[in-house]
């Protein structure tokens, strides 16, 4: 009797855990009523008048006219340019922060690296979108610029090399569609189970639910340090006039 209530209890705990998974369906005849699920209810979320435009259930981060849901290096105002529903990097006015801070998430992000190509490598179009402020998602103008593999656009930086280079042309607006979830930490700090992620980039996959080492560094292996369930997304400033707009989360 323990054991079957024990399996009856692990069957049931399952199918509650994962309620996108579905059931068998009867063979041999029998109910097919038996396999409907009908709690709980799905939600019903108002999708945008295009892919690119915000659903209902979205934090909007930027809509081309102010920067009030972000931050900047020192806590105050942002001093990146904003003009043309765009906001772009001032040049040694540091990272910009938002306000909000989020776990697993679905982003939506547009990007454009200057039109007016200067240097080549690292040092043309570079910025960076830190997830929880530690995991950079890197920009860069990779159009006819090679540069090392997993520092290129599309690339965790450092770490993960994007599958496909599908960099538009300097000047040209491209986006990242992403879907992120957190690492998690034990109480004592260890970690629990790393960060991945999926990236689409200009329509396509050049993440495919990726794991992460760690967070981001420059020098050396990344690790992970323990932090908080929700943080916040960094905008870099590398000294290039990259700009970004409509930009918008759903927490996951």
């Amino acid at each position: 009797m323990k054991k079957f209530i024990l399996s009856t209890f692990i069957l049931t705990s399952a199918i509650m855990a994962n309620a996108q998974q579905p059931m068998p369906i009867p063979r041999n005849g029998g109910d097919p009523k038996l396999s409907e699920i009908w709690e709980p209810q799905v939600p019903v979320v108002t999708p945008g008048k295009t892919a690119q435009d915000a659903p209902s259930d979205a934090v909007v981060l930027f809509d081309g006219k102010d920067a009030s849901a972000w931050k900047g290096s020192d806590g105050g105002p942002v001093k990146w340019t904003i003009a043309d529903g765009a906001m772009t990097v001032k040049a040694g006015s540091g990272v910009i922060t938002s306000k909000q801070g989020f776990g697993d998430c679905q982003i939506h992000i547009e990007w454009r690296t200057p039109a007016e190509v200067k240097g080549d490598g690292q040092g043309r179009g570079n910025s960076g979108i830190f997830l929880m402020g530690k995991y950079e998602l890197q920009v860069l103008d990779n159009y006819n610029n090679r540069t090392y593999s997993n520092g290129q656009a599309g690339a965790i930086y450092k770490q993960l090399i994007p599958l496909v280079n599908v960099c538009r042309p300097p000047g040209e607006w491209q986006t990242y569609d992403v879907i992120f979830t957190a690492p998690r930490f034990f109480p004592d700090g260890r970690l629990q189970t790393q960060a991945r992620i999926t990236v689409f980039q200009n329509g396509a996959l050049v993440q495919n639910n990726a794991t992460l080492w760690g967070g981001t560094e420059y020098i050396g292996a990344p690790e992970y340090k323990a932090h908080g369930d929700k943080e916040p997304i960094v905008l870099q400033d590398h000294g290039n006039p990259v700009s970004y707009r409509n930009i918008w989360v759903r927490p996951l």
